[in-house]
């Protein structure tokens, strides 16, 4: 009953805060529509970024009020403001978004994720989407293309578009490249290679890098762990059930070769990108267990159920 109490009041909480900012932001919003001139826009942005940032640390407040969790960050000591970056992480849990939160607000540049074009006409928060410059992408299958071949190219020049705000400013990108969150049957039914994390997606950190490569200063390897075993829900983390997290991030070079050929044209480069993925998805595999430790069963009990 303690626990339920404690989750309501913190969900209850943390409504609030959404509710007193995300006016503000969508008057600044609006006026970022109307107001003329690139630097107006410019400005208008800014301000949204720094709501944004505000109520993320609001968010970080009410979790360190309200429940018990230990966020242990490792390797988030020499990120800065000013430098743009490409985060990849597994993808376990939707904790994982407040863990992200824990680890780089107001440490790197304001997050951002690729979202698909229909989202920009979900009520308010198609509106926040867009005043917060997340960059909305249009994916066509190869079906498609197949059938369609003058629009080859046209998805990547849409999304390219649509980065061009971010030429010459800090930006961090977020890319959970295995598509989905992580659970055992997922991971059976994908006869994964790896034995904690389920296949990553090549193509999808391919599109991130055509489209914004020049403009990236360095790759976030992040991995999370939840040592108590099995991933916990939202619900579990409101309710002060997840005792500890701990979020490991390594800084990485980019090459820009990583973005030198077409992704889907160029079977060469496709090979050389999924190698490169393969190997990182390798390393956080092993990663994970040497965070676990050998004293902590947890990442080995997810390993022995994968392998049923």
């Amino acid at each position: 009953m303690a626990a339920t109490i404690t989750g309501v009041i913190t969900a209850l909480l943390l409504l609030l805060n959404t509710l007193i900012l995300i006016g503000p932001m969508m008057l600044v919003a609006l006026l970022k529509v109307i107001l003329p001139g690139s630097r107006a826009r410019q400005v208008c942005s800014s301000v949204v970024m720094a709501i944004a940032e505000t109520w993320a640390e609001i968010c970080k407040g009410i979790f360190a009020l309200m429940t018990p969790t230990q966020w242990e960050m490792r390797g988030v000591e020499d990120l800065r403001g000013d430098t743009s970056y490409l985060v990849i992480s597994n993808h376990q849990s939707w904790v994982d978004i407040p863990a992200l939160i824990q680890a780089f607000n107001r440490k790197t540049p304001y997050f951002k994720f690729f979202l698909k074009k229909e989202l920009i006409w979900v009520p308010f928060l198609g509106l926040a989407f867009w005043a917060l410059d997340y960059p909305f992408m249009k994916r066509y299958s190869k079906a498609f293309l197949d059938r369609n071949p003058h629009l080859k190219g046209k998805d990547l020049e849409i999304t390219r578009q649509a980065c061009e705000k971010f030429q010459g400013i800090p930006v961090t990108v977020v890319n959970f490249l295995e598509g989905t969150r992580f659970t055992v049957d997922k991971h059976r039914n994908q006869q994964s290679p790896y034995r904690h994390l389920l296949k990553p997606k090549a193509g999808g950190v391919a599109f991130v890098l055509a489209a914004l490569g020049d403009n990236l200063d360095a790759l976030l390897d992040v991995t999370i762990l939840y040592p108590e075993g099995t991933p916990p829900g939202f619900w579990d983390l409101l309710c002060g059930r997840v005792s500890r997290v701990v979020i490991d991030v390594q800084t990485r070079d980019l090459n820009a070769a990583l973005w030198r050929s077409d992704y889907q044209e160029d079977p060469v480069f496709r090979a050389e990108i999924q190698q490169w993925v393969s190997e990182l998805w390798a390393q956080k595999d092993a990663r994970l267990v040497e965070m676990a430790g050998p004293d902590n069963c947890a990442v080995a009990q997810t390993g022995e159920a994968s392998n049923e």
